[in-house]
């Protein structure tokens, strides 16, 4: 193990406290803040040290990530009153994880280099699965130096780290991962209604199509927990509709008419009108006009 480096981390949720887990157990210091110390409160015995805020998580640190909710989150953790940016030393690097905009990636890079402070976005996508075992794929726009002196720690954290350009362009890739992620979601779900309704056995059509050309990560991880009906959160709802909001604001920008997306954007709304804003994505079964050959 090399020399132990100063980190700050914001943000302890469903997959940030696995990824920042990995740090502390790679030998690094982690200064530790989270809305809710309680959830922080595995990695304090692991060894972090809790940070009062953001800016309080950032003194002294050579790297500081986040890993929050909403766009406005970001916001508030790097550019708000206690933000990183009011005490993040010169010559370090700050690293957003969280699922955001291009446009603000690109206005936290552009304070930060004002600062003496280079900035990533890189967002993630694996799941609670992918954090867990450190198997997550990291999107990154920003400074290629900056990217060089963090893809150690990236490492700690993905089995697949790639940088794709300037800020916000690890938002871009991201929106496309998620663009992607919601036809899939919708075609499993009227696949396995179909095969129920149809009289199959839906874990053996599992079984069949998963081998062949319809395989997927959603397929594999997902289907089975909607046929046990277990649709405990690996990534919830209510982020989901926020990053399909993005992706189709980015389509929008870039005269891009994205049907599909829009129809899951619309049955996702109306999970969390129903009450599922914090289930997995996967509880999409419980809504969709087909749910009812699902049951």
């Amino acid at each position: 193990m090399g020399t132990p480096i100063r980190i700050g981390w914001i943000g302890t949720g469903v997959m940030g406290l696995s990824m920042a887990g990995h740090l502390i157990r790679a030998g690094h210091s982690l200064s530790i803040h989270s809305r809710t110390r309680a959830r922080a409160e595995p990695l304090l015995a692991l060894g972090a040290q809790w940070a009062a805020s953001p800016s309080d998580a950032a003194a002294d640190a050579a790297f500081l990530f986040s890993m929050v909710s909403m766009p406005a989150d970001v916001e508030s953790v790097h550019l708000g009153p206690n933000g990183t940016l009011h005490s993040a030393p010169r010559g370090s690097v700050l690293i957003d994880m969280t699922t955001s905009t291009p446009a603000l990636a690109a206005q936290i890079a552009e304070r930060a280099r004002a600062q003496g402070v280079a900035a990533l976005d890189a967002p993630v996508t694996g799941g609670d699965i992918g954090a867990r075992e450190a198997r997550l794929s990291i999107m990154v726009g920003g400074d290629e130096d900056a990217f060089s002196r963090a893809e150690p720690l990236l490492r700690l954290m993905g089995k697949t780290v790639i940088r794709h350009g300037p800020a916000g362009n690890g938002q871009l890739a991201k929106a496309v991962n998620q663009i992607l992620i919601a036809s899939t979601m919708v075609g499993v779900v009227e696949g396995l209604a179909f095969a129920r309704r149809s009289g199959l056995d839906p874990h053996k059509v599992l079984e069949s199509v998963g081998a062949g050309a319809a395989g997927s990560w959603t397929l594999a991880n997902l289907a089975p927990r909607m046929l046990r009906g277990d649709f405990a959160p690996g990534f919830r709802i209510e982020h989901f509709v926020k990053d399909l909001g993005i992706a189709l604001e980015a389509s929008d920008q870039a005269g891009l008419d994205l049907p599909g997306t829009a129809l899951a954007h619309r049955v996702y709304t109306s999970a969390v009108a129903a009450g599922l804003a914090d289930r997995g994505t996967h509880a999409l079964a419980v809504v969709h006009p087909s749910a009812d050959a699902l049951r």
